[in-house]
């Protein structure tokens, strides 16, 4: 493997010299760069980023762990994270906790080791006990799509109670009493809060309308068409349903597409994050728009600036981002 040494004796120059080339380049005279530059090219040098660091003190590359890469939720979070690290000459290492606590705890005890510079993470564990190794190690970290305590750290999240809310006004005022809930585990933040805000719209309203809840295991297409048979089960069956994201609700309309009920005139449909697919649905589907471009790169600017030449100034901040209801036919009356 070619080394510093070995392109200092090809440019007849110091390795201090090199060194100088690459890191400090307006250090060095034009003509003595140019020749060293020739001689990298020509060995095919390449720096260990690695050594790099460990003189530094400082990695270059931050983590970004999600619950479901899968989900082109996260996806776009990812996008916003990538380009705020980007512009400040850093990257970005992805992970999926594929909503696994234990899988969590892997990825952050690998994050640790590596001395990433710092983490973005969805957290699965809510007691803290996963993150309780960064605060003695140093990390620093933000959370994304989960508020945190004032004072406790930074976070980017959205407020998923107006958010439920949101969904469920819409379809009271579209004349549905009889709605269902589709989620994940209720352990889950989001789905809890989404919940949580549903609730409260049918308390104010002071209606006599139903919300009954249908839990899945994961929260994807596959789930939802499974929670889609259930719903078609029941009885009363549902006017209405509100799903915890798009990939569920895409997979009820699967469900109620394939079983012949007719959507919205049969049983109207909510889901939640507007992705992409939301709108090219067979039936386009209406949703809670979450700003997850602006959740991404928020929280990213949050960790630079706490990892920065400026941390000592850096106050941990808590961002909360509204929700956007976005209507579609799948639950507009006819």
């Amino acid at each position: 493997m070619v080394g510093i040494k070995d392109v200092a004796r090809a440019a007849g120059v110091s390795v201090g010299t090199v060194s100088n080339v690459i890191n400090r380049p307006d250090m060095v005279a034009e003509e003595t760069r140019d020749r060293v530059r020739s001689a990298i090219r020509r060995l095919g040098y390449v720096r260990s980023e690695s050594a790099r660091q460990l003189r530094a003190g400082r990695s270059r590359i931050i983590a970004l762990l999600v619950l479901d890469m899968a989900n082109p939720f996260f996806v776009d979070v990812a996008t916003g994270a990538e380009r705020a690290a980007r512009e400040a000459g850093l990257g970005v290492m992805l992970c999926n906790s594929a909503q696994s606590a234990a899988e969590e705890a892997d990825y952050l005890s690998l994050f640790a080791e590596q001395r990433v510079r710092g983490v973005l993470v969805t957290p699965v564990d809510e007691s803290g006990r996963n993150l309780a190794d960064f605060d003695r190690h140093g990390i620093a970290y933000v959370s994304v799509d989960r508020a945190v305590p004032s004072g406790t750290g930074c976070s980017v999240s959205v407020d998923d109670v107006r958010g439920g809310g949101l969904a469920v006004r819409h379809l009271l005022d579209q004349g549905h009493r009889e709605m269902a809930y589709v989620s994940g585990s209720m352990a889950l933040t989001q789905c809890r809060d989404r919940y949580t805000g549903a609730l409260g719209v049918l308390a104010e309203a002071g209606t006599d309308a139903q919300l009954r809840h249908v839990e899945v295991e994961r929260l994807d297409v596959a789930a939802g068409r499974d929670a889609g048979a259930r719903l078609l089960g029941m009885s009363p069956r549902p006017t209405a349903v509100f799903c915890a994201n798009d990939l569920l609700a895409l997979g009820v309309l699967q469900a109620l597409y394939g079983a012949g009920v007719a959507v919205p005139d049969e049983m109207a449909l909510v889901g939640y994050d507007d992705i992409e697919f939301a709108a090219a649905a067979a039936v386009p589907l209406t949703s809670v728009r979450q700003p997850a471009y602006r959740m991404g790169r928020a929280a990213a600017d949050l960790l630079i600036e706490e990892t920065g030449d400026a941390a000592a100034e850096h106050a941990h901040r808590r961002i909360v981002l509204q929700p956007e209801l976005v209507v579609r036919d799948s639950s507009m009356s006819t």
